[in-house]
């Protein structure tokens, strides 16, 4: 099994569309387990011909982009942690699942 390198930042490339420091596009799917939120992000190639720039988003939007923190989390756009449940390669992509940490 390959070990996986988490990206260093995701930020925001379009609507629904995250974008890594190698320009590799991730697809983010949010859901709500046990009362966690957690986000999938899974390595899509997306052509950047079928993307629209992003609209200011809401504050219960996504965050705008994720920045790789030590101890295996990420801090977002909007100052808050997310752990990172996994991250896992098959067949040259990658799947990752962040989990929100409770605030302080």
């Amino acid at each position: 099994m390959a070990i996986l390198s988490h990206p260093e930042r995701l930020s925001i490339r379009g609507p629904s569309v995250y974008e890594d420091q190698a320009r590799r596009t991730w697809l983010p799917l949010v859901t709500a387990t046990g009362g966690l939120l957690q986000v999938r992000l899974r390595q899509v190639d997306v052509p950047p011909g079928h993307i629209v720039l992003p609209s200011p988003l809401p504050p219960t939007s996504m965050p705008w982009g994720w920045a790789l923190h030590p101890g295996g989390r990420y801090l977002d756009a909007m100052g808050q942690f997310w752990r990172i449940v996994s991250h896992v390669g098959a067949d040259g992509r990658e799947e990752m699942v962040l989990e929100l940490l409770p605030g302080p």
